[in-house]
């Protein structure tokens, strides 16, 4: 009958039966029951059941059964906790068309047995196959394997951001598990609300989130890019951009006039350093007032546009949520006449201090809102604006402990999105609806050109709307190597086109560093320079003329392999592949490639670098999947330079050094690299559009696949087969036969004519090979290697000064910055994969002072390693640093790991006099030490500090507490903590009451400084001033 369930007792679908577990915070109470099919009352349940064993046993919600419907196509299934959940679930977001997931599909699935046999255990649910490897969780920091982690989505304003940071800007909550035979699945738990994602406990998917959502589950399928083509039939695939977009971008907050922007833009023409892009930050508005321009610095946008455009350089201007309030500003007054600002719950418009200073913001939830948006892009546009960029919208919020509005605030959204709901059920959203209103507008200004839009905060789905960048990075080789699979993570998660800041936004990087940025940086989806304000200059000029043809090599390097890339995305946007990818997917078997960071695959193009500073990509061992990998270059080998290899069986195109995308023409020139295969065999593709407007989607386009096969020694070279209206225009054709070691052989033709080229016997091969690999080592020698500025100088104990060092062992993992303060700048507590500092290398993390003053002497001074001991050793994990404070003092930090007690961090710091004069009769001047270490909060308003005082009281002190300061009996009796009430979990400080005379709490931004004074005093020889404290991570209840 319809709206019944003809059979209650049905196997599981594939996949989510042995895969995952399944949680929610809205269902906490169990019960024992089937798993059985959904039937919503319009459709009917399948005639076709799996047998009776194949039915789990669960604990689920309070109101029914865990209930699954087939959804979408073959091997794609919905999950809900219950029917009462189903129903309670909010339209979909993620999906690009959010019926398809309402929809039952007709046909089902049978899991397989091995799948069957798990079990659910409480509310969770767990999988037993080990060797299963875990990726995606979207823009995240730290490792590409994902096994082992925690992700909380909930964007944040995440400057500085660490390797354990578990918020960035974006929100996925999604999984890719890649099987130990090869086959993968993925997980989407679909859901804008704030989700944690647990995968720290072996072979187990753990999705957490505060209301009910379903669970959408893809596969098993044969392989990782078969499950990321079956997400983008969910999602979406990415926008194809306008070609002009995957040049190379130059970026800097802020070129903060016309003048500065063209001398910018010529100084790229200038030294034949390629360059598409340049870019507005904020600082071209009138007052930070969005839709403005500073009628000094950019007197004329439209001329300066007009000039960029004559020398081939298009321009991208910056648009943030925050809308100054003010009357006679024509947004703000026009917003209040349409009313579509955020509300709070009194239902007053929602005001948020930002850059302007007090701000509205759209309520990009209702399509009022999204209108009115678009229409004033649409006339921001016509100043000559080639693209925009949408920054601050997670959306950040200034001087609040939670960066970010109220979760209380009100938004009025469509109902087809979910309608009228709190803050924290859009927050994660925000991003993606305000580029979607941006694309939207820039798609009205014109019919005949691709928007161009790109976004800090997003929600998965956004790449139908625009690009990311990975956010506020730092200026250090921790950045730049966490930089590969931050793009890889996104791209495993839907967002192929990405990339980071290269060179670092915040600080200053060396002229090594950057150049070796930029080498890798430059074959990123997305490739762009960009640095903050107060920095040094970061164009690729500013760091000498070693690091300046390192940055021309690289880029001219990318513009040559553009053809490439540019039909990676139209693969992409069609089929929804991602464009870099890890490099397992070449053989997702393989168990070795699984976690590899330095290389990734551009299609069938290998990019092996280094993220070493000693080390150049030549010098190191690069892992390759199986079969035939041919090395090659355009002449342009470095060691500051990534190496390629080219996948046997592969032909790739390549076109001519530019100096933009505009210089091209479809009759210059075109290069195919062949590399057979073991049978003799390769084929490639070309897609060749105008590069813009949407004239490909009629036909208007050339598809080109090449072939190439060897007969009695003779390779053949011809076309396939094309697709597209579009006639093949006439040029020369370049082939060159890939034979191992750099070497090639070479022949001239016609395109679209079969060319035949005669291969070397196996004797004239090897000796090519040999003398291509001679030539290349010779010249490598030759190159004059970028200098970095921060080698050491020699003194006794400079050779560590100049290196982070880390400390590990048993529970921790910290990193030491000896040459600025000291300073820890990374507290890792390995067990829960949780970082406890807020820190950069300049300031924060954890630093002492040698006053009662802030920053104070002891925090920006360079300290000398007078002693380290290596766990392996036989002694304790530590080290001991020593900064000189002046007046004859210094300051001293032993930093232990206990070697009888591995889940404490000590610090044992002292002010030492060494050479105070005589005539002050041996003592100093007075100096206090104060601890001062900066924590971050990961849930910033469920943290308090707790103690109890030597009086005996309970203290307990909230973030709205500003400052607070414990003196005397208030003091805590020798132990304060640090109380994450959600995660569960207590950092604990321990030290001497004799040795603190004061306790100072500050409530920072999404930090927090739990400060240790001692007293205030002169210190000699035999008197110095001391602390010595523990940290302890504690689970609490």
């Amino acid at each position: 009958m319809p709206g019944t369930c003809a059979h209650r007792t049905t196997a599981p679908p594939p996949l989510l039966a042995a895969h995952f577990r399944f949680h929610s915070h809205s269902h906490q109470r169990e019960f024992r029951g089937r798993l059985r099919p959904y039937c919503p009352p319009p459709l009917r349940c399948l005639s076709r059941s799996p047998p009776p064993e194949a039915v789990a046993t669960m604990a689920a919600a309070s109101a029914g059964d865990m209930v699954w419907v087939p959804i979408l196509e073959e091997g794609v299934f919905r999950f809900d906790a219950s029917e009462d959940a189903r129903v309670a679930a909010g339209p979909s977001l993620s999906f690009a068309e959010p019926r398809r997931r309402e929809v039952q599909r007709e046909g089902g699935g049978i899991a397989p047995r091995s799948y069957r046999r798990a079990r659910w255990r409480g509310t969770s649910r767990s999988f037993g196959l080990r060797g299963t490897s875990l990726y995606g969780t979207g823009e995240a920091s730290g490792p590409l394997e994902r096994t082992g982690k925690r992700v909380f989505t909930w964007n944040t304003d995440a400057w500085g951001f660490g390797p354990g940071t578990t918020s960035l800007y974006q929100s996925h909550p999604w999984v890719l598990a890649v099987l130990p035979d090869g086959r993968a699945f993925g997980v989407l738990a679909d859901t804008t609300r704030r989700c944690e994602i647990d995968l720290r406990q072996e072979c187990t998917l753990k999705f957490s989130a505060p209301s009910a959502y379903p669970l959408i589950t893809f596969g098993p399928f044969n392989s990782p890019a078969e499950v990321m083509a079956s997400l983008s039939h969910a999602i979406g695939t990415v926008s194809m951009p306008p070609k002009w977009s995957l040049g190379y971008h130059q970026c800097r907050w802020s070129y903060d006039s016309s003048e500065k922007v063209l001398k910018v833009v010529r100084t790229f023409r200038e030294k034949g350093i390629p360059c598409d892009v340049v870019w507005m930050d904020i600082d071209y508005m009138d007052g930070f007032r969005c839709f403005t321009f500073d009628s000094n610095r950019f007197p004329d946008p439209k001329s300066m546009v007009d000039d960029l455009h004559s020398i081939g350089c298009k321009s991208i201007w910056m648009l943030d949520p925050g809308i100054k309030k003010e009357n006679g500003y024509f947004v703000y007054e026009s917003g209040s006449k349409n009313d579509v600002w955020i509300k709070k719950e009194d239902h007053s418009p929602f005001i948020g201090e930002v850059w302007p200073g007090d701000c509205v913001f759209p309520d990009f939830t209702f399509e009022r809102t999204r209108t009115w948006w678009a229409s004033l892009v649409k006339d921001f546009v016509s100043n000559g604006v080639d693209g925009i960029w949408n920054d601050m919208n997670e959306p950040a919020v200034f001087k609040t402990t939670t960066k970010t509005m109220p979760e209380s605030n009100i938004h009025r959204g469509d109902e087809d999105i979910g309608g009228v709901q709190n803050h924290s059920y859009y927050h994660n959203a925000y991003g993606m609806l305000m580029a979607r209103s941006t694309y939207e507008g820039m798609a009205l200004s014109s019919t005949d050109k691709r928007p161009f839009v790109l976004t800090r905060a997003g929600f998965i789905g956004s790449q139908r709307y625009a690009a990311t960048w990975t956010g506020d990075n730092l200026s250090n080789w921790d950045h730049m190597h966490m930089s590969l699979p931050m793009v890889l993570q996104l791209g495993l998660s839907g967002q192929p086109l990405s990339g980071p800041d290269i060179g670092g936004f915040a600080g200053n990087a060396t002229p090594k560093l950057f150049g070796r940025w930029m080498g890798v940086g430059a074959l990123f989806p997305f490739s762009r320079g960009h640095s903050e304000t107060g920095s040094i200059d970061h164009e690729p000029w500013s760091f000498g003329e070693e690091c300046e043809e390192v940055c021309r090599l690289a880029l001219l390097r990318r513009y040559r392999l553009l053809p490439h890339i540019y039909t990676l995305f139209y693969l992409s946007h069609k089929k929804g592949t991602p464009v870099a990818a890890p490099l397992f997917f070449a053989d997702s078997q393989d168990p070795e490639l699984r976690k590899i960071e330095t290389s990734f695959l551009l299609g069938p193009l290998s990019i092996c670098a280094s993220t070493v500073p000693t080390k150049g990509a030549h010098e190191c061992v690069h892992k390759l999947p199986k079969g035939v990998w041919s090395p090659f270059d355009f002449g342009d080998s470095h060691p500051d330079l990534p190496v390629m290899y080219l996948q046997g069986g592969a032909i790739l195109p390549v076109g001519l050094p530019i100096r933009h995308v505009g210089e091209a023409s479809l009759e210059d020139d075109l290069s195919l690299l062949v590399s057979l295969d073991e049978n003799g065999k390769a084929e490639g593709i070309l897609f060749e559009d105008a590069g813009d407007g949407y004239g490909f989607t009629q036909g208007n386009y050339l598809l080109t696949y090449y072939v190439a096969e060897v007969h009695s020694s003779v390779v053949s070279v011809k076309v396939l087969k094309t697709e597209g209206s579009w006639k093949r225009p006439k040029r020369n054709l370049n082939i060159s036969i890939l034979l191992g070691g750099g070497a090639m052989i070479s022949s001239r033709g016609v395109d679209g004519e079969e060319l035949h080229l005669t291969m070397p016997s196996q004797s004239e091969v090897s000796t090519l090979v040999a003398t291509s690999e001679l030539e290349l080592k010779r010249r490598l020698e030759m190159i004059r290697p970028i200098p970095d500025i921060d080698e050491p100088s020699g003194q006794e104990g400079a050779e560590l000064s100049k290196i982070p060092v880390d400390l590990k062992s048993g529970d921790w993992l910290l990193k030491v910055v000896p040459w600025i303060g000291g300073r820890i700048i990374s507290m890792t507590h390995l067990p829960t994969d949780s970082q406890w500092l807020h820190s950069r290398i300049e300031i924060n993390g954890y630093e002492e002072y040698s006053g009662t003053e802030y920053r104070s002497a002891g925090c920006t001074e360079e300290y000398k390693v007078v002693k380290r001991y290596l766990e392996q050793s036989g002694e304790e994990e530590s080290i001991c640093l020593e900064g000189d404070i002046g007046g004859g003092l210094v300051l001293q930090r032993h930093i232990s790991i206990l070697q009888d007690n591995a889940k404490i961090v000590q610090i044992d710091s002292s002010i030492q006099a060494r050479s105070v004069g005589a005539g002050s009769g041996g003592f100093s001047r007075l100096v206090c030490l104060r601890v001062h270490p900066t924590f971050t909060l990961l849930h910033p308003t469920e943290v308090v500090v707790a103690f109890t005082a030597i009086n005996g009281s309970k203290q307990e002190v909230s973030p709205g507490s500003a400052e607070v300061t414990f003196e005397g009996d208030l003091r805590p009796n020798g132990e304060w903590m640090l109380v994450d009430k959600c995660a569960g979990v207590s950092l604990v400080n321990r030290f001497e009451i004799s040795q603190v005379s004061k306790c100072l709490v500050h409530w920072g931004t999404g930090d927090l400084n739990m400060e240790l004074w001692s007293e205030e005093r002169p210190v000699s020889k035999g008197t110095p001033l001391r602390i010595c404290h523990h940290y302890e991570l504690r689970q609490t209840s």
